[in-house]
């Protein structure tokens, strides 16, 4: 196996008095931490030797690469001088896996060099851990993700309108991305709209835009969200909380391909895009009357549906680790990697916020763990597998409950049930609320529009 090492100069100290302590290693050199993380977003490496001089080194720009950059075993080449200044100590302390201060023992370089590339290599190289994250950003390899990737590449190929389907924080936004950037329109804007989050008395001014003097304050003609998209893609988040009302003006707009600006007479030509994306069951709303029948026949020509995290636990050791490396800059220093404990508790865990808790709970414990491994307690997960998991017939009616949730919108029914019976069976509001992934203030407001009696949750939980 070659022997990979970046050598990293951080300063102006040369390389020449390493001399052949490195013979045997295929040696990138970087100078300056600018090219080095270049360098290591390209190839990916092991075992990095930084060569640090006294003069003219920011301690705190260091800190940073090295937080960014964890993964890779750090040897540093330091001055004595270095080791009276507590910066510097707290650093190599911090960060690197071994160090040596000038001049070299060149033979135990080279022992530290080899302990470093061994220790590594007992662990996935960075390249192995992004396998699966290919340009769609799409991290796994489980097979409905294999599925839908194929899935995105044929409907990316058409210009007809795109509906995914998934619950909430399973990536319904990363997959539009992923049929806009495959599709032929990738050069174009992509304008994503939250229609749950648009002001009901604003929505047709921020859609469709208005003219001068249509209403107080427009004082100048205003362009709309869709017609800024000229040419590429929108998409309308949460679609299915779209106001009846302008269902209607939606519907209109795909038949014909033209919009009006509020206050405006000339109908607009808009080339866009439409690709929409819901957590709710469009069939079963307009089965209720939620939402317009011919609207969803109109937003439902091609198909996408986003696996819950629960179906691909087989992704979850590449996607925990890729959440690690992004946001690695935010860990504790001596933060390298998840405990087996942990693994075993991720797997046990049926993640009902999807992607978007285990993003939540990898953040929490890069900041809060204090050990060298991630475990359990840091994830907010019981240990050992025994965690107080509702059982599997409980899964859908909570998971639909925490998804209502958080759009602040559930409905009476097997939600509200869901709820009744968690609080029945001994969960206190606090305990309920987190394994939802919403805050206390919102259950007790979900609670008081089913008729659950707050009063009584609170006396429970007491």
């Amino acid at each position: 196996m070659t022997k990979m090492l970046l050598c990293v100069v951080a300063g102006s100290q040369l390389l020449g008095e390493i001399g052949s302590a490195l013979s045997g290693w295929d040696v990138h050199t970087a100078v300056g931490l600018r090219d080095a993380g270049q360098q290591l977003r390209l190839r990916g490496f092991k075992v990095g030797l930084l060569v640090l001089d006294s003069a003219g080194v920011d301690v705190h720009d260091i800190d940073a690469f090295l937080r960014q950059h964890c993964l890779t075993r750090w040897i540093a080449v330091c001055d004595r001088d270095a080791l009276e200044r507590g910066n510097c100590r707290q650093l190599l302390h911090d960060h690197c896996f071994d160090f040596h201060t000038w001049p070299l023992d060149e033979t135990r370089l080279r022992h530290s060099l080899g302990h470093a590339h061994g220790v590594a290599s007992l662990g996935a190289p960075p390249a192995a851990r992004r396998i699966g994250a290919d340009a769609m950003s799409l991290t796994g390899d489980a097979p409905c993700i294999n599925r839908l990737r194929q899935s995105i590449r044929r409907v990316a190929g058409v210009g007809a309108p795109v509906l995914i389907w998934g619950e909430s924080g399973t990536g319904k936004e990363l997959v539009a991305h992923a049929v806009h950037r495959h599709s032929a329109r990738a050069d174009g804007p992509f304008v994503p709209i939250n229609c749950a989050g648009l002001s009901p008395t604003l929505v047709q001014s921020e859609l469709f835009g208005y003219e001068r003097g249509a209403f107080t304050g427009a004082t100048r003609e205003k362009c709309g969200l869709i017609e800024s998209a000229q040419g590429g893609s929108v998409f309308l988040d949460e679609i299915g909380d779209l106001p009846m009302e302008m269902q209607a003006t939606m519907l209109r707009f795909l038949q014909e391909g033209t919009l009006y600006r509020v206050g405006g007479t000339q109908p607009r030509v808009v080339d866009v895009r439409i690709i929409s994306a819901s957590h709710v069951n469009l069939e079963q709303a307009v089965a209720r009357g939620a939402f317009r029948q011919d609207l969803f026949f109109r937003l439902n020509v091609l198909m996408l549906e986003v696996p819950a995290l629960r179906q691909r636990k087989e992704d979850l050791p590449q996607l925990a680790q890729h959440f690690f490396d992004r946001y690695a800059a935010d860990r504790a220093p001596q933060l390298r990697g998840y405990s087996r404990a942990a693994a075993e508790a991720m797997q046990a865990h049926d993640w009902p916020g999807n992607v978007r808790e285990l993003i939540n709970r990898v953040r929490r414990a890069l900041v809060m763990a204090e050990g060298r491994l991630i475990g359990p307690a840091d994830l907010g997960l019981p240990a050992g597998g025994s965690a107080t998991i509702a059982p599997r017939t409980e899964i859908a009616p909570l998971a639909a409950s925490a998804l209502a949730l958080r759009r602040g919108g559930a409905r009476v029914g097997d939600e509200g049930q869901a709820i009744v019976a968690a609080l029945r069976g001994g969960k206190s509001v606090t305990q309920l609320a987190f394994e939802l992934g919403v805050s206390r203030m919102t259950l007790y407001r979900q609670m008081a529009k089913f008729g659950i009696d707050a009063q009584a949750a609170r006396s429970r939980e007491k």
